[in-house]
């Protein structure tokens, strides 16, 4: 199914959907029971975590990290600019790199994959600042709104191709695992996590050519949801909280750090570890039912199939320090979904 809806994205198809017709009366009755249960509080305007971190290292020649998508990448359910997504990780880029980052968010809370033309613009309008990396995290509201499934990847695609083009190093954390969330009962959940999936293997198809890497968020979360619910949701009781985006953050580091080529791992092959060449088609099924697995491009068809080590966030991290800089005007920030 993966491989039909990013050929399909590919060759301008626009009919392949992701759950069948005959699912969709029941499926919108399960929807209105879970909204009851779901997102029950109210989410803060996520804060953008605009700024310069890795302040030790000086304020010279910073690495510039771009980050665009939905309100998992704006930080939306968290108070501090330090605790958002952008903010975690370029603490932790900072700290392996060993030089200032310049973190630039364009994230919209509620943006679905047709929002990322707007955002690559935003972006690319600042000739002075080109990215050296990007961190697209999209694909949850797709999947609520029913967005077509090869609009959606086709719309990834050509932001990943503008990005790569411009010459950035592009990351993406696909569409997360929408069967984990614990109030969403049966079939909703078993359709959820169908829907999630293919998408998420179908994203990682698209990006993969393009020239991008991909990490599954998958259900990486759900073990930690359903040990502590408390802990790990946000305000809203829907968005991850400040461990929650920690926890994404250091699955995306390693992957981030090496497309930079700051990672002292290298992109060869460790069998101990599962680690393996596939077909692309296969990788990206495989990756999107083990949440944490990286898909790097190798010779085409062939992509490589990676579980990083993961490593702490410093110390002191961005959880408990706020960007320097001037914060973003407010034309730029993003209002609530």
């Amino acid at each position: 199914m993966a491989r039909r809806i990013a050929a399909g994205a590919a060759y301008g198809g626009g009919s392949i959907g992701l759950i069948g017709a005959a699912a969709v009366g029941v499926l919108l009755a399960e929807v209105q029971l879970a909204k009851r249960t779901v997102g029950g509080g109210t989410a803060p305007i996520p804060p953008r975590g605009n700024g310069l971190y890795g302040l030790s290292f000086g304020r010279e020649n910073p690495l510039h990290l771009a980050v665009l998508g939905d309100s998992t990448a704006a930080g939306q359910g968290v108070r501090r600019a330090g605790h958002t997504p952008g903010a975690l990780l370029a603490s932790g880029l900072a700290a392996v790199a060993e030089q200032p980052v310049e973190v630039r968010n364009v994230a919209l809370p509620g943006a679905r994959s047709d929002d990322l033309e707007r955002q690559v613009t935003q972006l690319l309008a600042d000739r002075t600042r080109t990215p050296d990396v990007c961190v697209i995290m999209i694909g949850a509201n797709d999947v609520t709104h029913r967005m077509p499934a090869t609009e959606s990847v086709r719309c990834l695609a050509s932001a990943v191709r503008r990005l790569r083009t411009a010459g950035a190093e592009v990351v993406v954390g696909t569409c997360p695992d929408l069967g984990t969330i614990e109030p969403v009962y049966q079939p909703l959940r078993w359709l959820a996590r169908r829907v999630s999936r293919q998408l998420a293997a179908a994203q990682t198809i698209v990006v993969v050519e393009q020239g991008g890497r991909t990490v599954s968020l998958g259900d990486l979360l759900g073990p930690e949801f359903a040990a502590n619910p408390r802990e790990m949701f946000g305000a809203d009781n829907y968005h991850p909280s400040a461990e929650g985006y920690a926890t994404a953050a250091m699955a995306m580091l390693p992957t981030l750090c090496a497309a930079l080529g700051l990672w002292p791992e290298s992109d060869a092959l460790d069998v101990d570890r599962d680690e393996d060449m596939l077909p692309v088609a296969r990788a990206a099924a495989t990756a999107a039912s083990e949440a944490g697995t990286e898909v790097t491009g190798a010779r085409a068809p062939w992509a490589l199939l990676k579980h990083r080590r993961r490593r702490r966030l410093p110390a002191e991290d961005a959880a408990s320090h706020e960007p320097a800089g001037h914060s973003a005007p407010a034309e730029d920030r993003a209002g609530p979904s």
